[in-house]
């Protein structure tokens, strides 16, 4: 079956390689772009990235630590006209999916909004109270 289709080609095997004189001569580079593997699947590596991203659960502080936050806000609602340099660390939830993560944010607080329950730092960042978990000031 090789002998056979040798000697198909026989005619044609040893001719010099066509070029066209109606179309110029594509190059190297995009020659190979024609084979290069595409996206069939659009999206399809961010949903994976996303999917890996990992997320934190929320962790509620027991009925003790909830207290001494409390007093912790007291005394910055206290001190509040003063602008102090505060820590707080707090939950962020994510936008995407199940659980968020921790965040420690610092600055000088600007206000308590007690209407919409938020602290408010200077650089007008807004930490909802309940999501707070430790205040240093």
């Amino acid at each position: 079956m090789a002998d056979r289709a040798k000697s198909n080609y026989d005619d044609i095997i040893n001719l010099p390689h066509h070029v066209s004189t109606r179309h110029p001569q594509m190059s190297q580079r995009d020659r190979a772009a024609q084979f290069s593997p595409f996206a069939a699947l659009t999206g399809h590596g961010a949903a994976i990235r996303e999917t890996a991203r990992l997320t934190e659960r929320e962790h509620k502080p027991g009925e003790d630590y909830a207290d001494l936050l409390d007093q912790k806000l007291q005394q910055l609602r206290r001190a509040s006209g003063e602008m102090p340099q505060v820590t707080i660390r707090y939950f962020e939830p994510d936008r995407a999916k199940a659980g968020g993560t921790y965040l420690t944010v610092s600055g000088r607080l600007k206000k308590i909004d007690e209407r919409r329950r938020l602290l408010v730092l200077e650089d007008h960042t807004e930490i909802p109270v309940e999501r707070i978990v430790d205040l240093i000031s």
